[in-house]
């Protein structure tokens, strides 16, 4: 090397030291380290359920069309399409070793068909609590945090209440054991109001029970609604999820009946963050093509705060 491109050498390094130097002193935002983002999206199975009940697709398969078709990476599923496999270790084990090699996250496991958590009747009420017992382990060995349930059963609000103080009590003391958490989703009847839910969790009073406000899901009878964003503000304070409902979208890509971007400026201002999975159940595109639709109207909306 000549003494002046060895000069030059020297020179060109001490600059590029400088520079390493000066740049350790300045803050991340802007370089390595971006905005983090306030919500994670997730796909909800009940997306798909055409194509699970018509047996075009399975539980097993799920996840990687969720990853592959989709690339949403955190899954919840909907107890019906396990088909009675929910305590068969093998099945849960396939499940399982598909999520793990694939890098899904394994959210929640929405329950249905268990009995009436709110049920008059102890007796009653008490079966389907331990209805519930087989699901909290099946999501704790999936790696779940959380299984979605129904506050149900026929009386008075006052009776139902009550009733559903005791019996999601009694399932969450289950699921704290287990570290899982036990969420109630506003899902018609008394749970559609959502000062009534909202005094339900409160009176439980355990960290481990919380709410899944759904933006669509309000209609407490045929001839009564109640009003979507007070709904989504009651829920907010113990949410572990949300559920972002679509139906029909606008030529601009919004969705047609739920104003979005005011459903999460009131999420936002509960300062929560956390999952929120797409739930498609519009008719008029296909499942695919809704669940796209979905995921797009979330990111616009999220690239906002």
């Amino acid at each position: 090397m000549k003494t002046t491109d060895r000069r030059n050498f020297i020179r060109d390094l001490g600059i590029l030291s400088a520079a390493a130097g000066i740049s350790s002193l300045l803050p991340l935002e802007g370089f390595a380290a971006g905005k983090k983002d306030f919500f994670q999206i997730s796909l909800a199975q009940w997306s798909l359920h055409k194509s699970l009940f018509a047996g075009k697709l399975s539980n097993l398969d799920f996840p990687l069309k969720a990853k592959n078709e989709f690339d949403i990476h955190i899954v919840e599923y909907v107890s019906p399409f396990f088909k009675k496999k929910e305590t068969d270790q093998a099945y849960l084990k396939e499940l399982k070793d598909r999520t793990d090699s694939e890098g899904i996250q394994n959210h929640l496991i929405m329950i249905d068909g268990e009995g009436h958590l709110g049920d008059l009747d102890d007796k009653a009420r008490l079966i389907a609590v331990e209805n519930h017992y087989k699901w909290v382990d099946a999501a704790k060995f999936l790696g779940c945090k959380t299984i979605r349930v129904n506050a149900a059963g026929t009386g008075t609000a006052e009776e139902i209440k009550t009733a559903a103080i005791d019996g999601l009590g009694k399932l969450t003391e289950y699921g704290k054991k287990n570290k899982i958490n036990i969420i109630v989703e506003n899902h018609g009847g008394y749970s559609s109001d959502g000062n009534w839910l909202s005094s339900v969790i409160k009176g439980v009073n355990n960290p481990y029970c919380g709410t899944l406000p759904d933006f669509g899901n309000f209609r407490i009878s045929a001839e009564k609604e109640y009003d979507k964003y007070q709904g989504v503000k009651d829920l907010m304070p113990y949410a572990k999820g949300v559920s972002a409902k679509t139906h029909n979208f606008k030529e601009d890509g919004e969705e047609k009946d739920i104003d979005y971007t005011r459903m999460f400026e009131i999420i936002k201002e509960a300062k929560w963050s956390g999952i929120v999975g797409i739930e498609y159940e519009g008719s008029v595109l296909s499942e695919e093509e809704g669940i796209k639709k979905t995921k797009e109207l979330l990111e616009r909306v999220r690239s906002k705060f």
